[in-house]
C-alpha cells in the first residue's frame, strides 16, 4: 500500500512541475469546455445457491466555468439484487470540482457534490429516499485530446435515508474514507 501512495504521489509531482499553459486542441480542461462523464459499475457473487448483483449507470454532464473550478450535474440507474429480491431506483446529482493542473495530460479534482436518490423494493414496494453530501478526490488523465480516464472515490460523506411507511426511523451515515477500497473508474469525454 505504501508503494501505491508513494507512486501516486510521484505523479501529482511530476505532473504539477511539468504544468504548461492549455494550448487550442490539445489535451487537459480550460474555460468554457463542456465535457460528458460517465460510470458503470457491475458486480455479482455468489456463496451457495445465493446469488447478488448490482448494477448503476451513470451519465453526467459538466462544464468549466473557468480555468479551474467546473459546475457538474449527474443521473444514475441503481439496481440491486438479493436471492430474486429486487430494489431498483434513480438518483440525480449536481456539485463543483476544482481542477489542480487542469490543462495537463493529469490532474487531481477536490470537489462538492449534493445527491438525491430514491429505490424501490419490488417485493414488499417499500421506497427508501436518500439525501447525501460527499467530497469527492479524483484523478484524471487524458489518453487523447477528447477522452479522459477518471477515477474518484469520496474522501468525507454524510447521507441520511428513510423508507416511505409510517413509523419509519431515518438511517444516518457519516463516512471518512481515506484509503482508496472505494475507488471507482470513469470516462470523460471533452466535446
Amino acid at each position: 500500500m505504501k508503494k501505491i501512495i508513494l507512486t501516486v504521489a510521484a505523479v501529482f509531482a511530476l505532473t504539477f512541475a511539468n504544468a504548461q499553459d492549455k494550448k487550442e486542441g490539445s489535451e487537459g480542461l480550460a474555460k468554457g469546455d463542456l465535457v460528458l462523464t460517465g460510470a458503470f459499475n457491475f458486480s455479482t457473487s455468489k456463496t451457495g445457491d445465493a446469488k447478488t448483483n448490482g448494477l448503476t449507470v451513470a451519465p453526467g454532464l459538466g462544464y468549466m466555468i473557468d480555468s479551474n473550478w467546473a459546475i457538474i450535474g449527474q443521473v444514475a440507474y441503481l439496481s440491486t439484487e438479493v436471492e430474486d429480491v429486487k430494489n431498483s431506483g434513480f438518483a440525480i446529482g449536481a456539485g463543483a470540482r476544482y481542477f489542480w493542473t487542469p490543462a495537463s495530460k493529469f490532474s487531481l479534482s477536490l470537489g462538492g457534490q449534493l445527491s438525491y436518490a430514491t429505490t424501490k423494493n419490488d417485493a414488499t414496494d417499500v421506497k427508501v429516499n436518500a439525501i447525501g453530501v460527499e467530497v469527492p478526490v479524483g484523478l484524471h488523465y487524458f489518453v487523447s485530446n477528447n477522452f479522459a480516464i477518471t477515477t474518484s472515490w469520496a474522501g468525507l460523506s454524510y447521507t441520511t435515508a428513510k423508507a416511505d411507511t409510517d413509523g419509519a426511523e431515518a438511517t444516518n451515515t457519516l463516512g471518512l474514507e481515506l484509503d482508496m477500497s472505494s475507488i471507482s473508474f470513469g470516462l470523460l469525454y471533452k466535446l
